[in-house]
């Protein structure tokens, strides 16, 4: 019988909403795993978003399933965790319904918004105190975008949201719920420092701390669902439903990446680079190296990285456009590749750039095609042009990082293709380990509830086993390091025209 307590994690993904049970070691129990698909709205002028009430349903429907499918287990829930893909925002009235759809992270309209808004402010000192340089991913351009484009939606916005402060604003019928500073940290507008709206982003954007929720740890709960919920789900009437956390911390949560040893990779829709640091509370959190950002976990706890745009969608674009076979079936192909060899230069931008370069018009390159190139060649280049990015990140990483330092790979897009790994271990010129555990973002998230219960006395009580560790091959270091010249050059070349 797996230990209780029992969480039911949820998992608010950019493509679906994860919900499940886990034990009180943070086990999943199987067969109560639901998953429901969510779909954005893209265009080419930047568009990426939804409506929150189709996130909502995902969410209630994903949650529904789970109870269903864990029986009289659901009358062991001691708690709900939840994380939610990060940089999500939705303007809502007074009466809190929703007046705009969920712009998430990748709409790139705010661009021209986002250069205007450099030039009124100090940059460097904007980016430490919030550990983010301003970039059509955050918040204050999307504020002052929708302020030029649409002035009579933007007259009706009365506050500004992330999906689950949104979510718990509808389930517990309050409209004062607060948002944790983890999912606020993605919003560019926290002051790490003082766990505060930023005064000074505000002032420059418009807005009052009053049009943004209040801000609370994330073990702070919500409970007492309102009772059209009670009804719906009546064990988790009186259960705390726990703040959510960044998707990105949950997985480092998860995969067991909680020091300064272990640095989480992770490669799904996107990419990441993440490593936690510790700092005590009354000290002020680590200076973000340029080109990455900081956001607060909690108040004595950073994670500092970068983030890409570029990850499993650069795959799915080369599979989708050159009518190449799914990844399953091009491992063995790829294996057999030879590093580089191709000549092409890649920048993948696809969804534009966020590190290490911030640009807010990035868009896609491959240079270097001729008539002998071949759709495996154009994937191979695609993918290390990936594990290049991430070379980046690291080098910023350095200084934080253990000097034993080891990788642990997440994300579906990555541990599937044991070549994509093997040569971002050889890029890297570091091991990186892949834990046995699939979920590791909704592991996170039960992890936070069963640290958040006292159950687990730290955040590392059980680690994750690990099922493969993939070690760098020293030959190929010096042709990968001029590869990732080359790109640095054509990064360069191609930010002047712009």
């Amino acid at each position: 019988m797996p230990p209780k307590p029992y969480i039911l994690a949820v998992d608010i993904g950019s493509s679906a909403v994860k919900a499940g049970l886990y034990d009180a070691e943070a086990r999943a129990l199987q067969q109560t795993q639901a998953s429901i698909p969510h779909h954005q709205r893209t265009a080419a002028d930047g568009t990426h978003e939804e409506d929150a009430e189709t996130i909502q349903h995902a969410t209630e429907a994903a949650i529904d399933q789970a109870l269903e499918l864990a029986g009289e287990d659901a009358n062991h829930i001691a708690a709900v965790g939840f994380d939610a893909m990060a940089s999500t925002i939705l303007g809502v009235d007074n009466r809190h319904n929703p007046v705009t759809p969920v712009y998430t992270y990748a709409d790139t309209r705010t661009a021209e918004d986002v250069n205007r808004l450099q030039a009124t402010i100090d940059i460097d000192d904007a980016y430490q105190r919030t550990g983010v340089m301003q970039h059509t991913s955050y918040v204050p351009g999307r504020v002052l975008w929708l302020r030029r484009t649409d002035p009579e939606t933007y007259s009706r916005v009365a506050k500004w949201t992330d999906i689950t402060t949104f979510l718990f604003t509808r389930w517990f019928g309050s409209t004062n719920i607060p948002a944790s500073y983890s999912v606020s940290a993605w919003s560019g507008i926290l002051n790490r420092h003082t766990l505060t709206w930023d005064t000074d982003l505000l002032n420059a954007i418009g807005l009052q701390p009053s049009n943004l929720p209040p801000l609370a740890p994330y073990n702070e709960a919500q409970t007492g669902l309102c009772p059209v919920y009670s009804l719906r789900w009546p064990q988790l009437a009186d259960v705390p439903f726990f703040l959510a956390v960044g998707d990105g911390a949950a997985v480092n949560i998860g995969s067991g990446c909680t020091d300064r040893r272990n640095v989480a990779l992770t490669v799904g829709t996107t990419a990441a680079m993440r490593l936690v640091v510790d700092h005590p509370d009354d000290d002020p959190p680590p200076p973000v190296p340029k080109g990455l950002w900081g956001y607060i976990l909690r108040g004595d706890r950073t994670l500092l990285g970068g983030a890409f745009s570029e990850g499993g969608n650069v795959v799915e674009w080369a599979l989708n456009s050159l009518n190449l076979p799914p990844l399953d079936d091009l491992n063995e192909a790829l294996s057999k590749t030879t590093p580089d060899e191709h000549g092409l230069t890649v920048l993948p931008f696809i969804a534009g750039e966020r590190a290490t370069g911030w640009s807010t018009n990035a868009t896609g390159v491959i240079q270097g095609i001729r008539v002998s190139t071949t759709g495996l060649d154009i994937l191979q280049a695609l993918m290390e042009s990936v594990a290049y990015r991430f070379s980046l990140v690291a080098d910023l990483l350095k200084p934080e990082m253990a000097a034993d330092h080891i990788f642990i790979a997440g994300g579906g897009a990555i541990t599937n293709s044991p070549w994509w790994l093997q040569t971002t271990a050889d890029v890297l010129q570091a091991e990186i380990h892949v834990p046995t555990e699939e979920q590791a973002t909704s592991r996170g998230a039960a992890i936070l509830a069963l640290h958040a219960l006292g159950v687990w006395q730290t955040l590392n009580d059980l680690m994750p086993d690990i099922a493969k560790i993939y070690r760098p091959n020293k030959e190929n270091r010096n042709i990968y390091q001029s590869a990732i010249d080359r790109q640095n050059n054509l990064y360069q070349a191609t930010i002047a025209n712009l």
